[in-house]
């Protein structure tokens, strides 16, 4: 994770969690006056919009007070969804069985797309195995992972 996510996620996750929230996570999609800030959240039976209209009042006060983004950017708040985004070892770990879809920031083996049941963590290594062969991908090499809803 980037310093800049890293000093936006402990900004805004206590904000969020002092509103009885869980912060899910955090991304910030740089893309000049087009740039985005999600936060995404979460709670005990779901979130409903009443929810993310909350959380963005309150997040959106205080990004006014600290400034930490100096560009112009959106902000959007939403619940993680059925194509949950991960971020964190816990998430990886609390996912296990579930299938995947990871991005890697560069290949690894010639590849950046690994798609495939997620096996669990070891260290700091997300597990994932691909049809017959399991890879150990360092949490920090991932710059995007998703559960792949199924649909019993």
């Amino acid at each position: 994770m980037s310093s800049k996510l890293e000093q936006l996620q402990a900004l805004l996750a206590p904000v969020v969690e002092g509103l009885g929230y869980q912060c899910w996570g955090v991304e910030f999609i740089a893309q000049g006056k087009h740039s985005v800030l999600r936060v995404y959240i979460d709670k005990e039976g779901g979130v409903l919009v009443d929810d993310c209209a909350i959380v963005s009042r309150q997040v959106s006060g205080v990004l006014d007070v600290e400034d930490p983004i100096t560009s112009e950017y959106t902000l959007e708040v939403s619940s993680p969804g059925m194509e949950r985004p991960l971020f964190t070892l816990e998430q990886y770990a609390s996912h296990a069985g579930e299938q995947v879809k990871i991005k890697l920031r560069s290949p690894f083996e010639g590849r950046r797309n690994f798609q495939g049941l997620l096996r669990g963590v070891e260290e700091q290594d997300v597990i994932v195995q691909v049809d017959d062969q399991e890879f150990l991908l360092p949490i920090d090499s991932i710059e995007k992972a998703n559960i792949i809803p199924s649909f019993d």
